[in-house]
């Protein structure tokens, strides 16, 4: 069932579940643009009979991939985020929100945040959150060009496809759809559009929720990306199961420098205090070691539902069962990384010049840590660099925990199986990060919620950050769906 004739049932009453509606306006304001060969408008055409949000979110996504919002580490050469921002802040105006641009620590780390009132402003309010910027690409790489946004083979491509403007481009459609359609939610909703986050958001939540906490008044809980989308994994009847896989945990992000220091030289010497080779016999213990496997709640729960699903078997005591994971198809590869503390050297650094022997070496080594298992990472990790070489944290995002119940999860699960009714949610543990380690620092509830149905063939992980990146058009519709749906039953 499409949402215009969801949303066509609804208005013909004065209820929408636990949203209210009110007279919607129309406005002729358009925005129009050209992808290529494809020709990109969006218009505000409602009326109280509005066609859908979903009806314009393919539009949207693709002007949003546009904005090239790449994101380089160094602030001097990331850009593009306080133009996107505006572009946002300018759809939300012409829909008469109240909109606050802020710059988060830096010249052109643009932030967009607009707020609207719920039926009962009482309750705790819900963060809807985004990011703006994304990973750097090639585009000698790529089969199209990566800031084109094309919309070709029943997909949108793009740096950003699915790493986020996909979710972006929902809450956009949908906070405007809400507002013309006169829709008010059952609570105050909180839009908020960020930088930084793929820098783990010095320049963007780290700085908003140390600088500007009255942002974040009154919220008590958030959904924001990797998370809602599906997973198909075969019945043991014989069938399949889209399992919805709702983020309610994070691994740490911690990135760990090695020093080594020895006694510089002459090349042609022997040296029994190299720093060089030092560093890399801790890099190499390190990159060898196999930390112990560990199941936390989100993933019990996780290996409980495919389980009942599937009729497969997860031992943790088990030689194979790196084996029996392989069987869930693309997730096996994240699912192994949250079983376990992860430790990958990826920068090496020492000498200038090929005869001189160095008096210090260094490693960067890229950690990911469960909750709950800081202090005995840190314990493994002395044991396995050894005397000779020092760490220390360079950055430091804590792991993140929450339980997979209450209103919110009901209300997310509702949505889901509204749209899709042969669904299932289930929680699951991100093995990297997203904005919520910010914003869990304010006692906020955070979930990964940004819905897609997924096509079961689709590699989704590996899109993250990847060549060709792209998003499914119809799983682009579904969530817009299913994300309005939940909004108005928050």
């Amino acid at each position: 069932m499409s949402w215009q004739l969801r949303l066509s049932d609804c208005l013909a009453s004065a209820q929408l579940g636990s949203a209210t509606m009110r007279p919607g306006k129309q406005t002729a304001a358009a925005v129009s643009g050209v992808v290529g060969k494809v020709t990109v408008t969006l218009e505000n055409r409602a009326t109280e009979t509005s066609i859908g949000p979903s009806d314009d979110v393919v539009e949207v996504v693709s002007r949003l991939i546009r904005f090239d919002t790449s994101n380089t580490g160094q602030p001097e050469t990331t850009k593009g985020e306080a133009e996107c921002a505006q572009w946002i802040a300018g759809q939300l105006a012409e829909v008469d929100y109240q909109t606050e641009y802020i710059e988060s620590g830096a010249p052109g780390r643009g932030n967009v945040f607009a707020r609207l009132a719920g039926a009962d402003s009482s309750r705790g309010a819900l963060l809807i959150h985004g990011h703006l910027d994304v990973v750097p690409a090639e585009a000698a790489d790529w089969s199209v060009h990566p800031f084109s946004g094309a919309i070709e083979d029943g997909y949108v491509w793009g740096r950003g496809a699915v790493d986020m403007k996909d979710m972006v481009g929902m809450m956009i459609v949908i906070a405007r759809h809400f507002r013309r359609a006169g829709i008010d939610p059952p609570r105050d909703l909180v839009f908020a559009f960020v930088a930084d986050e793929e820098h783990g958001g010095k320049y963007g939540s780290q700085w908003l929720v140390d600088n500007r906490p009255d942002l974040f008044e009154g919220v008590t809980e958030a959904i924001g990306e990797v998370g809602g989308f599906s997973l198909t994994v075969p019945r043991h009847d014989g069938g399949e199961r889209r399992l919805y896989l709702i983020e309610t945990a994070e691994k740490g992000i911690n990135w760990m420098r090695l020093t080594a220091r020895g006694r510089a030289g002459h090349g042609s010497m022997v040296h029994d205090q190299n720093a060089v080779t030092a560093v890399a016999e801790a890099v190499a213990r390190l990159g060898r070691h196999q930390f112990p496997l560990v199941r936390s709640d989100t993933v019990t729960q996780f290996l409980a539902a495919v389980s009942e699903e599937t009729g497969l078997t997860f031992d943790i005591d088990s030689p194979d069962l790196d084996g029996t994971i392989d069987k869930i198809g693309p997730m096996a590869r994240m699912l192994k990384a949250v079983l376990r503390d992860t430790a990958n050297p990826t920068m090496l650094k020492a000498g200038y010049k090929a005869n001189v022997v160095p008096a210090t070496a260094e490693a960067v080594v890229d950690c990911r840590i469960l909750p709950g298992r800081k202090a005995a990472f840190e314990a493994e990790i002395d044991a396995l660099i050894g005397p000779d070489v020092t760490r220390e944290w360079i950055r430091e995002l804590p792991s993140y925990e929450t339980s997979f119940d209450g209103d919110l999860v009901d209300a997310m699960n509702a949505a889901v199986l509204a749209v899709d009714p042969d669904g299932r949610t289930v929680p699951y543990m991100l093995s990297g990060g997203t904005d919520a380690k910010a914003f869990a620092r304010l006692g906020i509830r955070c979930f990964g919620f940004s819905p897609l149905r997924l096509p079961p063939d689709l590699d989704f992980s590996s899109l993250f950050h990847g060549v060709d990146e792209r998003v499914p058009i119809d799983a682009l519709r579904f969530g817009t769906d299913v994300l309005a749906h939940f909004l108005t039953h928050c």
